[in-house]
């Protein structure tokens, strides 16, 4: 009998069947996690890096290493077990993946990008010089109430490393909001008369090939800043909607990305859509592709990083998204209340992400609702929203 290995060298249709590639991910959060759980569907192994063991990626991933993220050791020690590195967060140490890269190991995201989307001011400046529309910026190193003054109000205070989920902005719309400036080096933006928030995901493989998401409306929780409602298809125009895929691929491809990205944008009352910000990996508003489109972000993500072909992006029906946070005035171990009223509403999933300690903002989980109609699907999101709740088991 002729061995398989005989009849088959050379054949480019044919892959190992296990592991397809080892994967490594620098973040064990709930989207390390929905990535993880995504490439071992594949067939991939998955080596993650997180500080905290048991984190909700290391949870169902194949390893975990426990290490901070400016760690180089432990950075070191995942990116060489690994075919190709990805991460689920954008604050890591740059330059030491910019090292283990130039020393040949496959970084996607590449480094240099992520460098430039970690820093807000040369994320802005990047757009900028690739005419790609954004709000009017000016950097500030050491931001005064004079410098807020001559650069006119309102304005949206951002600082420009470290923010993440709402945190490292600051909205100041007068001069009597001074206790609001954030004393770091920032970028000052024109505040943009919103009509909505948008959103797309983009995937982008090595091989140049692009898919869009269809275009998603996100409605913001105040008191955190955070993601509280998203519906898709957004309620815009379908020539608009055109216009936000087109202008959010020619972000990724300015960037010259690779894996899956975020861009958010806003769209003003005159009209125009202004790119707000880019994240490097899956995204809050991609998570209702779980249950909602052909191929989700998580899969996405893994297939353009292992250059793979792209799959479908497919919307199968109009679809709502809310997220499970911590509520305000609670911590300590996690309680959810109302998940048989979740798992009784018909096209309701829950994703619960694994997190064990519960804090106030904290994401927890998320609900996606699919029905035939956005009417339908928004109002069961409105319900569960009041009946689905996360709590500490002690109060602050």
């Amino acid at each position: 009998m002729t061995s398989s290995t005989s009849n088959t060298a050379g054949d480019a249709r044919l892959m190992p069947a296990g592991p397809l590639a080892r994967v490594g991910i620098i973040g064990g959060g709930q989207l390390g996690r929905m990535m993880t759980k995504k490439a071992k569907q594949l067939g991939c192994e998955v080596h993650v890096l997180d500080p905290y063991p048991q984190s909700p990626a290391g949870m169902v991933a194949t390893y975990q290493t426990v290490g901070r993220f400016d760690d180089a050791e432990k950075i070191r020690e995942v990116v060489e077990a690994c075919d190709v590195t990805t991460y689920d967060i954008e604050h890591i140490d740059a330059e030491i993946l910019a090292t283990l890269e130039a020393e040949g190991h496959v970084i996607f995201p590449r480094p240099a990008l992520l460098a430039i989307i970690q820093d807000k001011l040369l994320q802005k400046e990047h757009l900028v010089a690739h005419d790609i529309p954004t709000s009017p910026f000016v950097a500030v190193d050491e931001p005064t109430m004079a410098d807020a003054e001559a650069f006119g109000f309102p304005l949206v205070q951002k600082a420009r490393k470290g923010g993440y989920d709402g945190k490292g902005v600051s909205v100041i719309r007068s001069k009597d909001d001074i206790e609001n400036i954030l004393h770091c080096p920032s970028i000052f933006e024109k505040m943009v008369d919103i009509e909505m928030e948008l959103a797309v995901m983009v995937a982008r493989n090595a091989h140049g090939e692009i898919a869009t998401y269809p275009v998603t409306e996100m409605e913001f929780d105040a008191r955190a800043n955070l993601l509280d409602l998203l519906l898709v298809p957004a309620r815009i125009s379908d020539s608009l909607a055109d216009q936000a895929r087109a202008m959010a691929a020619d972000v990724v491809t300015a960037f010259d990305g690779v894996g899956i990205f975020g861009v958010e944008m806003f769209l003003n009352k005159a009209g125009e859509l202004l790119i707000n910000e880019v994240a490097p990996r899956p995204h809050n508003s991609g998570h209702y592709t779980l249950d909602a489109c052909a191929t989700c972000q998580f899969e996405q993500h893994i297939r353009a990083i292992l250059g793979l072909p792209l799959g479908a992006t497919k919307l199968w029906a109009p679809a709502t998204m809310i997220n499970l946070i911590g509520e305000p005035g609670s911590t300590g171990a996690a309680q959810i209340e109302g998940m048989r009223d979740a798992l009784a509403t018909p096209g309701a999933t829950v994703h619960i992400y694994g997190k064990n300690e519960c804090r106030p903002f904290r994401k927890m989980g998320h609900i996606t609702v699919v029905d035939d109609s956005m009417d339908a699907a928004l109002e069961k999101a409105a319900k569960l929203r009041d009946l689905v709740t996360f709590h500490g088991a002690d109060k602050l």
